[in-house]
This record gives C-alpha cells, structure tokens and sequence, in this order.
C-alpha cells in the first residue's frame, strides 16, 4: 500500500466520522483507566452505564481498597468477567497508592506493569488522559485495518500497531485510532458491513470480496422474480 492509497484511507474515515473521540465516560486518568479496564469484550455502552454508579461511589483509589472485593464484584457484576477485573482493579490500586502516590504513572512501560492494563489499555491512557500519540488496536482497529490492507491477514495484534504507526502520520495516531473505531463499529461491521454504499471500496478487500460474491446471487434473484 502506498502513501497515496494510506491518505486516501484516512481522508475519508476523516470525513466520515470527524468528532470521532472516546466514546467511555470518564473525568480523569483514573477513570479512564478503570473504564478501559473494565472494557476487555465488553461494549462501551455497557461499561458507561456501569461506570456511571461507580464512579460516584469510588472516587480515589483509596475507595477501591476500602471495601471488600466481594462488594466490588457486586457493583460490576453487569460487566464480562467481573470478579477478575475486581480482582486487578483492586490490586491496581493499591499498587497505585504504594508506588505512585494515588495518581496513574504517564509513562507506558509502568502502566502495562499494572494489573489488568494491557498494551492496548496503556495506549488509550496514554493519549487520552496524558496527549500522548499512541494508536489501541482494539477489535475493531484490526478488523478494518486488514479489511483495508493497512496490515496482513495473519499479523498480530502487535504487528497491526506497528504497521499503523509506521504508515500514519504521527500526530494523527490518536485521532486515526478514534476514527478507525468509528468506522468499525458504525459501518464497516464484523458481521454485516455496509459494503455497497462503502466510500472505501475501491481499496477494500474484504468488501470487493463480498461484493463480487453478493452480484451472483442478486443476478439469480432477479431471474427468478422475471420468472
């Protein structure tokens, strides 16, 4: 893919969805953190509705570690996998109390040493809370970037980041992640993509895939109406 095709790509998401921003309540770093914990598969939607009663009733780490883990499990027990994630949002804060003083490190390295805090979670902290060009790759940002050709079939999580930031620019790596969200989450969905009215088609090759396999069978079921 050349730089033409790649500006063509960013261009369009950029016309498409251009108040793209993350989409997980929060006031804070440590919010954030919390809320992008919480959110390994689980929709945003439903860590907002969860996040809007806990972030009233835990407001500093120090909150978190003041109460039993099973009350925490109780109060995000509508979020997947909830008794690992009280598990680390409670060894998280205490970690965050005896090494930093109740407020989240900035640098990424210490952020992925925390529990529950992934790559893909430091990345979201890191340039959201702190303004920190940095590209998540989430569920989405893989599937349309190896839909678009902006990375391989077979690459992995770590090698979709890297090719994204190699071949976008810089100072459009946040924004680019917020859009590339977007645009999966909003059209070009995992199941059903809205590839016939796709402005990126042309340099698709999941959708011309579809497309081509979608002519057949329109032709047959015109046939079969003039009949």
């Amino acid at each position: 893919m050349n730089k033409a095709d790649v500006r063509h790509i960013l261009d369009t998401i950029g016309e498409m969805f251009p108040d793209a921003a993350c989409e997980l309540n929060h006031e804070n770093a440590f919010e954030l953190t919390i809320a992008v914990l919480l959110s390994a598969q689980c929709t945003d939607a439903t860590v907002n509705k969860v996040t809007a009663d806990l972030f009233k009733k835990y407001k500093t780490p120090l909150d978190y570690v003041s109460v039993p883990i099973e009350e925490l499990e109780q109060d995000i027990r509508r979020i997947g996998l909830y008794r690992n994630k009280a598990k680390h949002i409670h060894n998280l804060c205490r970690i965050l109390i005896d090494q930093y003083g109740g407020e989240v490190p900035r640098e990424h390295d210490r952020l992925t040493q925390l529990p529950g805090v992934g790559r893909k979670t430091a990345n979201v902290v890191v340039s959201n809370a702190f303004g920190e060009p940095a590209i998540a790759v989430d569920t989405h940002v893989e599937r349309v970037s190896k839909r678009l050709g902006l990375a391989g079939w077979k690459d992995s999580v770590l090698e979709v980041e890297k090719k994204l930031m190699k071949r976008v620019p810089k100072e459009e790596w946040t924004l680019t992640h917020h859009r590339l969200i977007f645009f999966g989450r909003y059209h070009c969905k995992a199941q059903n993509p809205k590839c016939q009215v796709c402005p990126l088609l042309d340099v698709c090759r999941e959708g011309k895939k579809r497309m081509k396999h979608a002519q057949p069978r329109k032709d047959r079921e015109d046939k079969a109406s003039d009949n």
